[in-house]
């Protein structure tokens, strides 16, 4: 069986398959539509599925992991992310596609909650910041490549999906090299506790500030993967420049996930997240005025990537240095949810936006949003606590 080390390769392997499976699915469907005639804002709306099958999953988690543990949670997750990849090639229709994008929710949240409270419950606390980092890197680095296949609809729509599928069913196959582990177990009382909404509620009194950063990287994700291309083909650019364009975002997040993640362990969470955050603002704020030039779009999309692209990673280990570990699968929960709610409101927001608003930049929205989150975590950040959280 695979040792500690060889465990968070594997982990985090089948962290960036799932990624790439994302990136892969939200440009390529958003295409997909847009050429089948659908309108944008229900293009916008199809995109939630997936956040919503993330929610639904998400209440239902914790007592399996408790009581099964790691491993199987995530062979479950990752046989329900392949097996609803091959399903799209079988049949072409809105509500069949919205069913299979719903599941790749569950799967794909079941997988992440599995492989997120593994690694942040084994982290030391010197480290969590990098090793966060690290995971944040791998899913970047499959979310870059995933909108790259959108240009294989022009030889068989049904490519992308068999190529993603078969990925994930070898990066899922993997999972049986490592020896299953259970979390942290706690007294009766705690086991009481957890069974109950006070936990959930209890987790978000604590750490809600923290759970803004995957709100917003939800929010902006699901944003430019699922409406900029219906955006960008409507201002007159080609789907194959789009494809290569969306990629530039989790790429250039891949140079800057684990530097922002060593500097955010050195100097706080705080200091890091604003600053990102404030980038992100202005560099939206000029694509505004560039949006036309094909190498402008390219330049927004990396510096953004750069910024705003680490915002998951660094919200979760904001989130770790909040809580007790007895609460981190209830916390890890949360940042599924919190991430799922950001990108089902981003898609549909965006998708009205475009629908109503023809002559206006979509990137208004998304400055105006990351202005917001910037303002809210600037007031009521707070300081790590110590002790159990960092044991």
């Amino acid at each position: 069986m695979a040792g500690p080390k060889a465990r968070f390769i594997i982990l985090v392997t089948m962290v960036g398959i799932s990624g790439l499976s994302q990136g892969m699915l939200l440009p390529v469907i958003a295409v997909l539509l847009e050429q089948s005639g659908i309108s944008s804002s229900v293009n916008g709306l199809h995109a939630t599925a997936l956040y919503i099958g993330i929610l639904v999953i998400s209440p239902f988690l914790e007592k399996p992991l408790r009581t099964y543990g790691y491993k199987p949670l995530i062979l479950i997750g990752g046989s329900l992310v392949f097996l609803s990849l091959f399903f799209f090639t079988i049949w072409e229709s809105l509500w069949f596609w919205f069913v299979l994008r719903m599941m790749i929710g569950i799967g794909d949240n079941i997988l992440h909650f599995g492989t997120q409270t593994w690694i942040t419950t084994t982290t030391e606390e010197h480290n969590r910041g990098r090793n966060i980092a690290i995971y944040g890197l791998m899913f970047a680095l499959g979310f870059a490549l995933g909108p790259l296949m959108t240009a294989l609809i022009e030889i068989n729509p049904s490519l992308p999906f068999i190529i993603s599928g078969l990925m994930c069913l070898i990066a899922w196959s993997s999972m049986f090299f490592v020896r299953n582990e259970f979390p942290v177990q706690e007294d009766a009382m705690q086991v009481t506790s957890t069974r109950s909404i006070g936990r959930f509620l209890g987790t978000i009194k604590y750490a809600w500030v923290a759970f803004l950063a995957p709100f917003a990287y939800g929010f902006l994700e699901a944003s430019l993967h699922g409406n900029f291309p219906v955006y960008a083909m409507r201002i007159g650019h080609d789907v194959s420049i789009i494809s290569f364009i969306i990629p530039c975002f989790a790429a250039a997040s891949i140079i800057s996930q684990i530097p922002l993640g060593i500097l955010s362990d050195r100097i706080g969470r705080k200091s890091v997240l604003s600053f990102v955050l404030i980038g992100g603002v202005v560099t939206f704020l000029i694509a505004v005025f560039i949006e036309e030039s094909v190498i402008g779009l390219f330049i927004v999309f990396a510096v953004s990537g750069l910024l705003v692209g680490s915002l998951f990673s660094l919200g979760m280990s904001y989130m770790t240095d909040l809580l007790p570990k007895s609460l981190l699968p209830a916390g890890n929960i949360l940042c599924g949810v919190f991430f799922s709610i950001g990108s089902i409101s981003g898609p549909a927001l965006s998708g009205l936006f475009i629908e109503y608003l023809p002559g206006v930049s979509f990137f208004y929205v998304v400055s105006g949003f990351l202005l917001v989150v910037l303002i809210l975590i600037t007031i009521y950040a707070k300081n790590p606590i110590k002790g159990e959280a960092s044991a």
